[in-house]
């Protein structure tokens, strides 16, 4: 099958065309093949080609890739072979350098979910690993409705995600950074330009005048945004890199995307019913992945990259 590895950190030139054995069913027990269609590109991603995230004991030559797309060559628990699924690979905690920038993977079943037949694969692999961090981020929060929750990086896929899964959970959201009449489509109450932090915090106090309850940190910001929220909130950074120090009684925890087949199914379900907006900057093939790494850097246009395979 065709791949694409990065045999060595650097920039997106590093990444290269090449070929390994089809994994076949057997090779880990309990998994399954899946035929991929389509591999969404991930700030991680990025970070691991470019040696700014260390990824455990894996060393190069690996391939990347977490969100995928495709078609299961395996039956697996309620889902007969041939079934349409997505899902994303937690590839720093598997420690393979297995990832989804290849024909075939093998999947655990609970990583799957089925995409509805009016959903193609490329928007399906734009949706996994950010909608399920966001609703999870959501979730820690752990705020009633009507709380008021700050979410930077807005503009971003996973802030995207977070600013309608914080306004469906009943939540009054300022969002920070991206286009203002979008975020305003998708529930956010207001917007605020991306800016020094203190002028952030100015522009919170002004929706918030007794601050924010919560914050998703997507954008990870960290310390400086801590003056917007009150006494005994709730702040939740995207990483453990720049989680800010407590004070005030703030809660502040880190979220980890965890692969949840059913909430993935209820939310490909949401994106077929045009009830829940995913975002895609372009479409690529398998083969231009450098240059689908060089326009992610480059973040001209808000959305997933997806390459197409």
């Amino acid at each position: 099958m065709r791949v694409v590895e990065v045999p060595a950190v650097g920039g997106p030139e590093v990444l290269r065309m090449s070929r390994r054995p089809d994994p076949e069913i057997g090779d880990v027990p309990g998994r399954v093949r899946v035929r991929l269609k389509a591999a969404g590109v991930n700030q991680a991603d990025l970070r691991i080609r470019s040696g700014g995230f260390a990824p455990g004991d894996v060393s190069p030559p690996f391939v990347l890739g977490i969100d995928f797309a495709g078609t299961l060559l395996d039956p697996a628990p309620g889902l007969p072979e041939g079934t349409r699924v997505a899902g994303f690979i937690p590839w720093g905690r598997e420690g393979t350098g297995q990832g989804s920038y290849a024909e075939m993977i093998l999947a655990e079943p609970d990583w799957l979910a089925p995409v509805p037949d009016d959903v193609d694969f490329t928007t399906a692999a734009s949706v996994p690993v950010s909608s399920l961090v966001a609703a999870q981020a959501v979730d820690l929060l752990d705020l009633p409705p009507g709380s008021s929750v700050l979410i930077t990086g807005a503009g971003g896929v996973v802030g995207w995600f977070a600013v309608q899964h914080a306004v469906a959970a009943g939540h009054r959201v300022v969002a920070l950074g991206g286009d203002e009449s979008d975020l305003r489509h998708i529930g956010a109450e207001a917007v605020i330009p991306r800016g020094a932090p203190e002028d952030v915090i100015t522009a919170v106090l002004g929706f918030a005048p007794e601050r924010v309850d919560g914050v998703i940190d997507t954008a990870l910001i960290g310390d400086p945004l801590l003056p917007a929220v009150r006494d005994g909130g709730v702040f939740v950074p995207a990483t453990v890199e720049r989680m800010p120090t407590a004070e005030r009684g703030i809660r502040v925890v880190v979220v980890e995307a965890e692969p949840d087949s059913a909430r993935l199914k209820r939310m490909l379900e949401q994106v077929a019913a045009r009830e829940l907006a995913t975002r895609m900057a372009d479409v690529l093939p398998l083969e231009e992945a450098a240059e689908a790494h060089r326009r992610a850097e480059a973040g001209h246009r808000p959305g997933r990259i997806v390459l197409m395979i």
